[in-house]
């Protein structure tokens, strides 16, 4: 067998396999014998076919399949060894072979080259980098949340924001009556505080147990189908037959009392000891806060660096035409128009992937098992982050993330994260950073 690639011009090549006889000779009389164990054939019992009547119908096909299996195998082990910089996967030329009358085969294939640049960074390369701010705010909301946890009910005997009411629910006639076989729902249960009318939310401040209020559900909630189906026992589409006015007897007022800030609470929140008095306990939900916070800017940092990079490096020059072959080769179903335009789009990710692994390369970037599995954790700990679970059992993180690394698109996801991660880390300390201060809406408004 030869193999042997001749440049078409600086990112495109054909590569030519020729095959001879002794390369696949030996393969194809081994799957003949296999095959022969396996045909059932009438006339014969099964595994006593004769050796030429098996050739003599499958020779041709099984030929074919094998020489598949060898340029497969050959094909990119010589792209390996050489290290051939390939795009894509070799694309076959209209070879013109006869399985059947020849023994002797040439095969080849059209290959795609990545351009040839170079990628550097240093002190003298300027990028912006936001450092979003933890405002008191910010630290509030969180340790009201915590102290929600701990609340306690208590039943009370006049209305404030955020109380539940629970009553009965009855419908009124145009005379502000009870409707005969109109809507009634006992034990009905609302806050007040998601009405998105005003004015109907304001008919309940300061309202006492025992008091009978009239208001307009269809109006207090903006005709919303499925608050007025929940509220009203009804089908969504039953809601629309009851728009006009209702009594609402309350029955019960019921209000939440936050938590106290107490050693329990923040054991149960930070781990043992970790605060010991609000002071230190807020200290460290502002910490925590910044921390998710860096890792957002990073991604934000990743990106300026990718713009930067690819203004400073230029346009590439690709293989066009090989490249649509690709695309379409890989979106069939879609066709040409899809190519067409999605296309330049597909370059500029293209031109992100080469500069990312030359960075990768030459600062000498590397993933261990070790590094997926604390991945793994993070995106576990930040996923109970959001629900203001901060000390979760290291047990936890350790099944969490066996589960993710079970997953073939977790593990690609969580390696391409950790790439990231690690390279962030890296240009971070190469380039000059250009640090300013934004807030978080300030932060989110560079992604709208």
């Amino acid at each position: 067998m030869n193999i042997s690639l001749q440049n078409v011009d600086s990112v495109s090549a054909v590569l030519t396999v020729q095959i001879e006889k002794a390369d696949y000779q030996e393969k194809v009389e081994k799957a003949l014998k296999t095959l022969r164990q396996k045909v059932n054939m009438p006339g014969f019992r099964k595994g006593m076919v004769p050796a030429g009547l098996i050739k003599k119908q499958y020779g041709v096909s099984v030929l074919a399949e094998e020489i598949d299996k060898l340029l497969q195998e050959k094909v990119f082990e010589y792209i390996r060894e050489n290290k051939v910089n390939m795009l894509g996967t070799p694309l076959p030329k209209e070879n013109q072979v006869n399985f059947e009358t020849e023994e002797n085969f040439e095969f080849s294939f059209d290959i795609a080259l990545a351009p040839e640049f170079n990628v550097e960074l240093s002190a003298n390369d300027s990028v912006d980098y936001y450092d979003i701010n933890v405002t008191d705010e910010m630290v509030d909301q969180q340790v009201k949340m915590y102290t929600q946890r701990t609340a306690k009910y208590e039943k009370v005997e006049d209305y404030q924001d955020n109380d539940m009411l629970k009553g009965l629910l009855a419908e009124l006639d145009e005379n502000g009556n009870t409707k005969e076989g109109g809507v009634q729902v006992e034990g009905a249960v609302m806050m007040p505080v998601y009405m998105k009318n005003d004015e109907q939310k304001a008919i309940f401040n300061g309202a006492k147990t025992n008091t009978v209020l009239v208001f307009n559900p269809s109006v207090a909630f903006d005709n919303n189908e499925a608050e007025l189906a929940s509220l009203l026992k009804l089908k969504k589409e039953e809601v629309a037959d009851h728009k006009g006015n209702f009594s609402f007897q309350i029955e019960e007022i019921t209000r939440m009392i936050p938590g106290e800030l107490t050693q329990e609470l923040f054991d149960q929140v930070l781990g043992e000891g970790k605060a010991h008095s609000e002071e230190e306990f807020r200290a460290q939900i502002k910490e925590t806060i910044a921390k998710q916070f860096e890792a957002d800017s990073d991604y934000k940092f990743l990106i300026d660096v990718r713009t930067y990079l690819t203004n400073k490096i230029g346009k590439l020059e690709f293989p066009d035409a090989l490249l649509k072959r690709i695309m379409l080769d890989n979106n069939k179903e879609k066709g040409e128009e899809f190519v067409a335009e999605n296309y330049e789009k597909s370059l500029e990710e293209l031109t992100w992937h080469l500069i990312k692994e030359k960075l990768v390369a030459a600062n000498d970037i590397k993933v261990e098992q070790g590094d997926l599995t604390n991945m793994a954790k993070e995106a576990t700990r930040a996923q109970f982050a959001q629900y203001g679970m901060i000390n979760v059992p290291e047990e936890l993180l350790e099944n969490y993330s066996k589960e993710m690394l079970k997953k073939q698109e977790s593990v690609e996801a969580l390696l391409n994260r950790v790439v990231e991660s690690k390279l962030s880390e890296t240009l971070k300390g190469q380039v000059t950073l250009n640090h300013k201060a934004v807030s978080a809406e300030e932060f989110n408004q560079m992604f709208q």
